[in-house]
């Protein structure tokens, strides 16, 4: 196990194919880093890794994940669902790699921040479900993205008694938002932690109190996210000291 200083988390990398003019090479928004260092924590980056690397091998050397968003999305028919034409399915090494290491986190339930596109995967690993495209889905939904690419922003109300109100406080706040897929239904052993004004799920949460495991669906690591975003990635964090020194008192 890690330090139990400063925590090592990792945070998987997004996977980019070859073109026509460009090698393969995988990404990372560099706001994942720079907050998990702000907040405490050592960032470990994990490429999607390939079907003969097990990701214990990495697991083993963490105190916590951080599961990444994407500009990229779930691909419905995995799911058994109708393709839509609005989705940007992740490119499959991605999407095989990150299956992996999300069932290897949930089985070892170590501590789990799950950003965007993460907090959709974690929810459909636990057996839940998705609106593969809100506008078509969901057509009264407030707008959750601006066609044209621009910073869009809207409130979410925290549900009372939940982790996100104690990172955040009762009442709303006002985040970013990018998407055009969500959680529909909450897969087993989640709940709610917060939702839009129009009811759409804006965060995911463990129902074990012991257990820091959080999806939003906004991006606390953007330049565009708010100071009071620090906070997430401060409660994470602390979640996994709290388990790295657990473990080493075991």
């Amino acid at each position: 196990m890690a330090h139990p200083i400063r925590p090592f988390i990792g945070i998987n990398a997004d996977y980019v194919p070859a073109s026509k003019i460009d090698s393969p090479f995988i990404r990372l928004h560099a706001g994942y880093l720079d907050n998990v260092v702000a907040a405490g924590g050592l960032p470990v980056v994990v490429p999607p890794l390939g079907k003969d690397i097990d990701p214990d091998a990495w697991l083993d050397r963490l105190d916590g994940f951080i599961l990444t968003g994407s500009a990229r999305d779930l691909d419905p028919r995995r799911l058994g669902m109708p393709p839509h034409s609005s989705v940007q399915p992740l490119p499959e090494r991605r999407d095989e790699s990150d299956r992996l290491l999300v069932r290897r986190v949930l089985e070892r339930r170590l501590p789990l921040l799950a950003i965007g596109l993460g907090m959709q995967q974690l929810n459909v690993a636990c057996g839940g479900t998705l609106y593969v495209h809100l506008p078509h889905d969901m057509p009264r939904a407030m707008p959750h993205r601006d066609p044209t690419g621009a910073p869009h922003r809207h409130l979410v109300l925290i549900e009372s008694g939940t982790r996100m109100e104690e990172i955040f406080g009762a009442g709303e706040i006002c985040v970013n938002s990018t998407h055009h897929q969500a959680v529909r239904q909450v897969g087993d052993g989640l709940r709610v932690g917060a939702r839009a004004p129009d009811g759409v799920i804006e965060s995911i949460e463990s129902t074990d109190a012991h257990w820091f495991c959080v999806g939003v669906q906004w991006h606390p690591e953007s330049e565009t996210a708010s100071a009071l975003d620090l906070q997430l990635f401060e409660y994470f964090i602390q979640a996994c000291l709290r388990q790295a020194t657990m473990s080493l008192a075991a």
